[in-house]
């Protein structure tokens, strides 16, 4: 039997972190949840009253991550698990992004992750808790028509590798959850195409990414219900995971991924050892 658990979860409205909510509360947990409206408020505190906690938080908004994290441990009590799942995603190739479109996405997927772990660490080092930082399948592989969001992602892979290494003597553990399509409202709401596509991409791999994502939620593989069982079953693990890749398509295209950068190793091992320093 697990110990009820005490969560903190940016970005419940919808998608995996509502799931999660939802889950979490199901089984007798507590969670503090992140909502941009005021209005979603009242109804998700309903969901268990006296356990569902909303804080309203944009988590672009640096000057009030602080005071929503706090709110969040007063309400609860402490924070067991962070979970750091707001985000969207954005498609386009670059040249035809804007820089607000670019540096909006960065700053709500990968900035907003590190910030909001910042304010939390003090909580989750009192408990010895866990962070869970959503990454994609979009961190692993380079998509082509999705750089600014793959940029994003790639950069918490890097924080979350990073940071596991540093709070791991302080007994926090941190795993990478890294999606591939689900059927959630990522590809009908949360997902946003380039507001300026140039029809000369539209043959190229980036143009029909663009095309063909927008609406196509419901053909994705994977079930977001089994998403969220494997995301408890690795937090209650003894030993949780690093990385946990879902789906078979996040699984192929990393594996394919590691192929091809083993395949480059051997190629230019030559080149990459014959940079040593020489007396000679």
């Amino acid at each position: 039997m697990v110990e009820a658990r005490r969560w903190f979860i940016t970005g419940v409205s919808s998608g995996f972190g509502r799931l999660l909510a939802e889950a979490a509360l199901a089984r007798g947990d507590s969670v503090a949840g992140t909502l941009r409206s005021a209005g979603q408020g009242s109804e998700f505190e309903a969901l268990a009253p006296g356990r569902a906690h909303a804080i309203l938080l944009d988590v672009t908004d640096r000057k009030r991550i602080g005071d929503a994290v706090a709110e969040g441990v007063a309400a609860l009590g402490g924070i067991d698990v962070l979970v750091n799942n707001a985000g969207y995603g954005l498609a386009g190739t670059v040249e035809e992004l804007d820089e607000d479109e670019i540096d909006h996405v960065i700053e709500t997927n990968l900035a907003g992750t590190i910030y909001v772990t910042r304010a939390a660490l003090s909580a989750l080092r009192e408990s010895r808790g866990h962070v869970v930082n959503f990454s994609s399948m979009a961190g692993l592989v380079g998509l082509p028509g999705m750089a600014a969001y793959c940029a994003a992602k790639h950069g918490v892979e890097g924080f979350s590798e990073s940071l596991a290494a540093e709070m791991k003597p302080l007994g926090v553990g941190v795993t990478i959850v890294e999606p591939g399509g689900f059927r959630t409202n990522f590809f009908k709401g949360s997902e946003r195409i380039a507001r300026n596509p140039m029809a000369l991409y539209d043959d190229t791999p980036g143009g029909r990414t663009r095309s063909h994502l927008s609406g196509a939620g419901d053909m994705m593989p994977g079930d977001p219900a089994k998403a969220i069982a494997a995301v408890l079953t690795a937090v209650d693990a003894p030993e949780p995971p690093l990385r946990l890749v879902l789906g078979a398509d996040a699984l192929a295209g990393y594996r394919a991924k590691l192929d091809s950068v083993a395949a480059n190793l051997t190629t230019w091992e030559a080149v990459t050892v014959g940079t040593a320093f020489s007396e000679n």
